[in-house]
């Protein structure tokens, strides 16, 4: 059986090359192929037939020229395939996820605007693809707060206690196993706690922080416990904190090697693929790579 490749896109930007690079770590990691596609992407008024997906001979293509001139002499590179593909980028990509392990995209490419810190077309990938895709931010991003201390390399996986996703957590922890690396879990609770009173109700005994943040801790280890099981070298630390998930995990990123978060899973009411006010707000403001995560499919 073979092995997935990892996919990394690329349009001749210093964003792509950036993702470039880290593709190629990842697939030497995973012992894995990479293969390096290009969509030559059109205008959204440009004709219906030019919108659809279809082959470019890599050969012919100044882009991936440019990544085969920036690999060149290098001799720890894995099985590396060129792709040329015509078409609308945002929907291309993500169909790229359907037969890959890990699709890799810069922050940002030729065809984001200034002011944006993350391009639509790395949004619709990391929301629309089968497959988790890493988004590789710029350097320099500056985040507030601290990062929690200690040596070597970490990653950082986002933990819902109310609702876990099991295929975000494996991934995380696969992840940290590969580099080395030790994995702290954010547990966010929600504090200060705001009850909903009717006219005429007694108020609530008072809520103590300290007890809400223990029984975070309790649920996070639980959870934590058989992926711990599989991968006995990783060191692991649950992170309980009040207040916003997202806030906690861009300070976190700081340094870190990776922030690992889920996708929203699909349901009745909201049949179309949703990331989440969490993700979104990490894939625009962390200072490093974020791998977003679709969901375990459900049991039957």
């Amino acid at each position: 059986m073979s092995t997935l490749p990892v996919v990394v896109a690329v349009d001749g930007s210093d964003d792509s090359l950036r993702a470039l690079e880290w593709a190629v770590d990842a697939a030497r990691r995973r012992s894995a192929p990479l293969r390096v596609a290009h969509v030559r992407q059109y205008a959204h008024w440009a004709p219906p037939e030019l919108l659809a997906a279809g082959p470019v001979l890599p050969q012919d293509d100044p882009v991936l020229d440019r990544v085969r001139a920036h690999l060149a002499g290098r001799a720890d590179l894995p099985a590396t395939e060129y792709v040329g593909l015509e078409g609308a980028t945002a929907a291309v990509l993500p169909e790229l996820g359907a037969t890959a392990q890990l699709l890799v995209l810069g922050s940002r490419g030729r065809g984001g605007f200034v002011g944006l810190l993350l391009g639509s077309t790395s949004m619709a990938a990391a929301r629309d693809a089968e497959c988790p895709v890493v988004v590789v931010p710029r350097p320099g991003r500056e985040v507030p707060g601290e990062a929690p201390a200690g040596p070597g390399p970490r990653v950082v996986v986002g933990l819902k206690v109310d609702g876990p996703d099991e295929a975000t957590l494996e991934f995380a922890f696969a992840e940290a196993a590969r580099r080395g690396a030790r994995l702290q879990a954010v547990a966010a609770y929600p504090w200060p706690a705001q009850p909903w009173m009717l006219p005429g109700e007694l108020p609530p005994p008072i809520v103590d922080q300290d007890v809400i943040e223990d029984e975070t801790r309790i649920l996070a280890e639980g959870f934590l416990a058989p992926h711990r099981e599989r991968h006995p070298d990783v060191p692991t630390e649950p992170l309980p904190a009040p207040g916003d998930a997202a806030g906690h995990l861009v300070a976190a990123s700081r340094d870190a090697d990776l922030v690992v978060v889920g996708r929203h899973r699909r349901h009745l009411l909201a049949p179309a693929r949703m990331m989440g006010s969490v993700t979104h707000a990490v894939l625009l403001h962390a200072a490093c790579p974020v791998a977003v995560v679709p969901p375990a499919p459900p049991e039957d």
